[in-house]
């Protein structure tokens, strides 16, 4: 005996309700297999390889190292020092014969602008590049290091702590103010 509810005086009876809905998505079922097997791209019902459920993102640039303030500082005279603070930091104060290239976490760093920068570095003879940044958590040095790596750029290293590491320091050699 089926079961049936009362609505505004009309009688449903549930178990049909039931049964007809089931044969509406059985219909819709065979319907849907039907029209995949007659495509020539069709859904494979059975996937081929595992779903990836989670892309890492790259993380991009190549190889770099990390060095304190006086570890940069040592052999200046083969380093090519890059400062990647924005002018204005740059301008207010800055390592001799630093190169800014001011770096933007929103936007990468122009292709040319990197061809030119690797040109630059290597027409210099200098044996090593150092980023100086400006020593937040997310260090524009080390990012604009991982970039001029990836550009293949060997032996860059940045400066933990950045410009306030460097500047800090009691013993600060080859300052411009």
């Amino acid at each position: 005996m089926s079961q049936s509810a009362r609505a505004s005086g009309v009688v449903i009876d549930l178990g049909r309700v039931f049964v007809e809905a089931l044969v509406i998505l059985a219909v819709g079922v065979l319907l849907g297999l039907a029209l995949n097997a007659a495509r020539p791209d069709g859904l494979p019902l059975v996937a081929t390889k595992p779903y990836e459920t989670l892309v890492p993102c790259p993380e991009p640039g190549g190889p770099i190292t990390a060095l304190s303030a006086d570890e940069a500082r040592a052999d200046s005279d083969t380093t090519f020092f890059i400062d990647a603070r924005s002018p204005a930091a740059f301008a207010d104060r800055h390592t001799n014969g630093a190169r800014n290239v001011p770096y933007d976490y929103l936007e990468a760093t122009p292709p040319a602008l990197l061809e030119s920068l690797t040109r630059e570095i290597s027409q210099s003879g200098k044996r090593r590049v150092v980023v100086v940044g400006d020593g937040g958590s997310a260090d524009s040095g080390k990012e604009l290091a991982k970039e001029i790596s990836a550009a293949g750029i060997k032996n860059v290293a940045f400066v933990m702590g950045g410009a306030p590491a460097i500047f800090g320091a009691a013993l600060v050699p080859e300052v411009v103010p």
